[in-house]
């Protein structure tokens, strides 16, 4: 009887899954500012049901939109009507999905997770399997790996921090990985990184310097409610999962939601949209509990907040044009961060200021941390450019981790050294 109820709940979990067939992810390419704002206004449709995975900028920059089948036939008239490129880049969405279930299927079963040395880091993974993988680490390792929770979710989960430490009272560099639930490479990625400090402490000259003069800390999970959505019910989601008074449209985007520019232009007042930036600054627990812990910490001297996709490196501001006072060591300091992680498989990335690199985002991690003080803050778009966006094959999570690793030790290095 216990095996029957076990799959029936498995064919329930399974069919419960939101169906992507027959929708197309569309790279369209305005010609100028008309066609933006004619875009633009595609947001405004709400019955269309459209995602965009690149928000509308500026003339010559791919928009990416995730249109549903029912939707496609009135999206591609639109846009044909008013004369805007466009091309199919991803013609059926879930057919990446599918192969996406049988890579995991067959990376779990190659797996033996009773050990960080026999995890399978070339696979995505649930939220359980996450945190069961910082319990594990943090017992191999006593003494230096400790985890802390700096604070639970809307639904209750932990939210987990990975502190890797030599010494007690040291400042820190701080990266976090899935703040956009469906950006299943980075949470992957912060899987890897966590082992990579692990196992190159004491062996790695540059990693070994760092960890005698400063903390890493480590939040794999950042949106945990979002991300188990994801896995469970719609692999697309983005935001949080907490309700919004009068709408029936949940959660908030996490990374419109911090106090810096907050409401500005690139973030939406409308819940029911992807870059709703929430009913105030830090109303989402998730975003709270880092804003509290880098307060009462006071000593983190790095930040980088990692999403994907669009392989870019960019620096504050997202809420205005103005320049920070530390913009051209910034930039710099990005140059050499981009030249190293290309060094490796020459994968191209492009680095500069959130709004002149990508586009305008008010309420950003990065603007916030920038704000209290924490000069060297960065946000990596991980790979790719637009063949898979949000789903990115497994078999790239490790050469993804792999470059990232490099471009992302420059920045630590120039951050120990300056402190």
């Amino acid at each position: 009887m216990k095996g029957i109820l076990a799959l029936l709940a498995l064919v329930a979990a399974v069919t419960s899954m939101e169906n992507f067939s027959g929708q197309q992810v569309l790279r369209i390419l305005p010609a100028n500012d008309e066609q933006v704002n004619i875009v633009r206004e595609l947001e405004n449709y709400e019955d269309l049901q459209l995602d965009f995975w690149q928000e509308p900028s500026v003339p010559e920059r791919f928009i990416d939109i995730r249109v549903p089948f029912f939707s496609l036939q009135d999206v591609k008239v639109y846009l044909e009507f008013h004369n805007i490129q466009y091309s199919i880049m991803i013609p059926d969405l879930q057919t990446l999905l599918d192969e996406e279930k049988r890579d995991m299927k067959m990376g779990r079963a190659m797996e033996n997770a009773r050990s960080t040395d026999t995890f399978n880091y070339a696979t995505y993974h649930t939220f359980d399997e996450i945190n069961n993988f910082i319990d594990t680490l943090v017992a191999e390792n006593p003494g230096f790996v400790s985890k802390i929770e700096i604070g639970k979710s809307y639904q209750n989960r932990p939210l987990n921090v990975l502190k890797f430490s030599t010494g007690a009272n040291r400042p820190a560099f701080w990266i976090d990985t899935g703040i956009h639930s469906r950006e299943w490479v980075t949470q992957a990625s912060g899987l890897w990184f966590a082992k990579k400090i692990v196992n190159d402490f004491g062996r790695d000259q540059s990693l070994t310097a760092t960890l005698n003069r400063m903390d890493i800390l480590l939040e794999i999970v950042t949106n945990p409610d979002g991300y188990v959505y994801s896995h469970t019910t719609n692999r697309m989601w983005r935001k949080t999962r907490s309700p919004n008074s009068g709408s029936t449209c949940i959660g908030t985007d996490p990374n419109r939601n911090w106090d810096a520019g907050f409401g500005g232009g690139g973030s939406s007042s409308n819940p029911c949209t992807e870059t709703y930036r929430g009913p105030s600054a830090n109303s989402e627990p998730e975003v709270k509990s880092i804003v509290n812990y880098v307060k009462s910490h006071g000593n983190i001297k790095g930040f980088i907040s990692i999403h994907s996709y669009s392989q870019m490196l960019l620096y504050p501001y997202g809420y205005t044009t103005a320049r920070t006072p530390d913009n051209a060591e910034l930039d710099s300091v990005a140059k050499v961060a981009v030249d190293a992680l290309t060094s490796l498989y020459g994968t191209q990335y492009t680095y500069g200021s959130i709004i002149s690199t990508i586009y305008q985002a008010s309420g950003g991690t990065i603007d916030w941390t920038y704000n209290q003080g924490i000069k060297y803050s960065y946000s990596f778009e991980l790979r790719d450019t637009g063949r898979y966006g949000f789903a990115l094959p497994a078999n790239q999570i490790i050469p993804t981790s792999e470059e990232t690793w490099l471009g992302l030790t420059k920045i630590i290095e120039h951050t120990r050294d300056n402190l």
